[in-house]
């Protein structure tokens, strides 16, 4: 069985629109163009039997947040509960504010089969970016016999980068869908060199049926 994994499509990774949520300023971490590969999505919906929807879910009190750092400036760096040195953010996606919601413009009457929502990053020294950091994604993937994982979303070189090195770490074969997804840098080197590294196969949307071929 495949799914379709969609990492992050919230408002507060939104750039300002002409109406709806983040039509004033945008939201709080916007992704240049974020916005742009919600009709791919929705192209990508009826084409699977099980969707998965990620949401970073924080809250106010979040670590990784630049706020609750004195004398910190978003997108300088911490070092996390990990000892790792890691990047702070603005606040973004706080736990039940309008930010934190899904895209209106996502049709979920196109999805045929079943879909599900995964929250990560509820703990306020964890702040996880893949969608398997913090949740059973991974044991409930097995429990329905998943066996290729499809990843679209935001952010290209974060959150759903991130997800796919999980999926195919987790024992998955994972494709990573390039024009479904945007990036915060614009030089995307790093982030391609870890997908080739890791061998996760990255395709564009319309490759899909070809790819579905290959499913055993």
């Amino acid at each position: 069985m495949k799914t379709l994994i969609i990492v992050d499509c919230q408002y507060d990774f939104m750039p300002a629109t002409e109406e709806g949520y983040a039509k004033e300023m945008g939201g709080a971490l916007a992704v240049n163009d974020g916005d742009k590969i919600i009709p791919i999505i929705n192209e990508l919906l009826p084409q699977f039997e099980l969707i998965i929807f990620t949401k970073d879910w924080h809250p106010e009190d979040m670590e990784a947040f630049a706020g609750n750092h004195e004398g910190k400036a978003p997108f300088d760096t911490y070092i996390n509960k990990n000892g790792v040195e890691d990047i702070l953010w603005p606040a973004h996606c706080v736990a039940n504010t309008p930010g934190a919601r899904l895209h209106e413009d996502i049709n979920f009457d196109l999805i045929k089969g079943d879909f599900y929502i995964f929250k990560k990053g509820l703990e306020k020294n964890y702040h996880p970016y893949s969608g398997f950091g913090g949740t059973d994604l991974a044991e409930f993937l097995r429990s329905r016999n998943v066996h290729q994982v499809f990843i679209c979303g935001l952010a290209t070189d974060f959150c759903a980068k991130d997800t796919a090195i999980d999926s195919i770490n987790e024992g998955f074969e994972t494709f990573f869908i390039v024009n479904a997804t945007k990036p915060i840098n614009t030089d995307m080197t790093e982030t391609i060199k870890e997908l080739h590294l890791h061998k996760i196969k990255m395709i564009d949307s319309w490759q899909l049926p070809l790819t579905f071929l290959t499913e055993n």
